[in-house]
Order: structure tokens, then sequence, then C-alpha cells
């Protein structure tokens, strides 16, 4: 929950950080490296990207052959990343949704979630999107680390719950429903006289003989 001092993450939250000016003129960014690292080896099918933003890490999976559903609360987020898509923009559905509130009737083969900041726990968040993993599908999820300094918001907008360990996380998924393939954290540099990201990293397989929940 938002106190006084930690902002809401709601949709009025979003929509103003996209709409702000020097982030809507903004160029493109690239996708973080974890995505291309962890999916290299799936086969291809239906993915979700769960709280998109400027749409860097959708784009990159459908350019590999994924069929994605890039998916978040902001119009205004959505509208920069199908400009962003370009040619890539035919082979991804955009869905401007609460993803804290969101039920769909469908899985996916591949759930991502990549530095998504949502109004409810974060915990709560991963488990959530869990449940839109298909039978033998992957969850990905790319967290801020606890030593945390991102350049997508000031340090001041990240409340220590969107900060977490890569145990934090794994410990949600156990078997013999879920197989936790990889866990950990990892600092990256963005650029020059920009700060350094502290990432954690998590992808889980669910079982081929889960039942739909």
């Amino acid at each position: 929950m938002a106190t006084p001092d930690t902002p809401s993450f709601d949709q009025g939250f979003w929509q103003e950080h996209w709409n702000d000016s020097e982030r809507a003129a903004a160029k493109p960014v690239a996708a973080n490296p974890y995505v291309e690292r962890e999916t290299s080896g799936l086969p291809r099918g239906t993915a979700i990207d769960a709280g998109c933003g400027a749409g860097a890490e959708a784009i990159l999976l459908a350019q590999q052959g994924w069929r994605v559903t890039a998916a978040d609360i902001s119009s205004a987020a959505l509208a920069k990343a199908k400009a962003n898509a370009a040619d890539e923009a035919e082979g991804i559905e955009w869905l401007e949704a609460d993803l804290s509130t969101f039920s769909p009737d469908r899985q996916w083969d591949l759930v991502m979630t990549n530095y998504a900041h949502p109004s409810i726990p974060q915990l709560d968040f991963y488990q959530r999107i869990a449940g839109w993993v298909a039978p033998g599908g992957t969850l990905l999820i790319v967290a801020h680390g606890r030593a945390h300094s991102h350049g997508h918001h000031a340090p001041e907008d990240q409340p220590e719950d969107v900060q977490r360990t890569s145990d934090d996380i794994a410990s949600l998924f156990s078997e013999p429903e879920w197989q936790v393939v990889s866990a950990y954290e990892e600092s990256r540099s963005v650029g020059e006289g920009r700060p350094h990201l502290s990432d954690t990293v998590v992808r889980v397989t669910r079982a081929a003989d889960t039942i739909k929940s």
C-alpha cells in the first residue's frame, strides 16, 4: 500500500510517468540482456510481457519469432511501445490492462515481467502472473535487486517492496508444480554517466501436467 512518502504505482502514476516530456521524447532503449539469455533455448510460442513499458523486451521476443501480447496499465506507455515497434508491430498484440486485477481467459507459453512496479505487493504480483503460465511453460521475472540504482525512476520512487533477491522470488515456486531453472543477482552498466543496475533474475518452468486453475 502506498504511503504519503511512496508512489501508488496506479494508472494515474504510470500515465504521468510515460507522459513526461523528456521520457516521451527519449530514444528507444535496448532490451535488458536477460530476456535473450533466458529465452534463447525455448521453443517459440505465445508470450506475454506483463508491464511492457516502452516495449523493448516485447519487441525483442517478436523479432525472435514469439507471438507476443504486450500489456501495460498505461495507454501512454503502449503508444510509445507501438511507435518503437515499427515493423514488428504486426506481430504484437497490444493490451491496456491493470495487471493487478486483470483475469485473462487464456494462458501463455512464456510469461515475462521486467522491472514491473504494480499497485499490489511485489511478490503477490509474481504469484498472480504465475497463474497465466501454460502447463509446460516458463515464467521469467527480472526485478530490481536489493543494491538497486536504476535509471527508470529516481531512487526515492522505489520503495523497498520492489527490490527483491533471487531467494525472495524463487521461494514462491516449489516442486512438483514448478522447477527453478535460473535464480541469480547481477549488476550491469547501461552507459557512461548512468548508474549501475542491480538486477534479480528468476526463471521457472511449470510442470506439463498442471491443471489450469
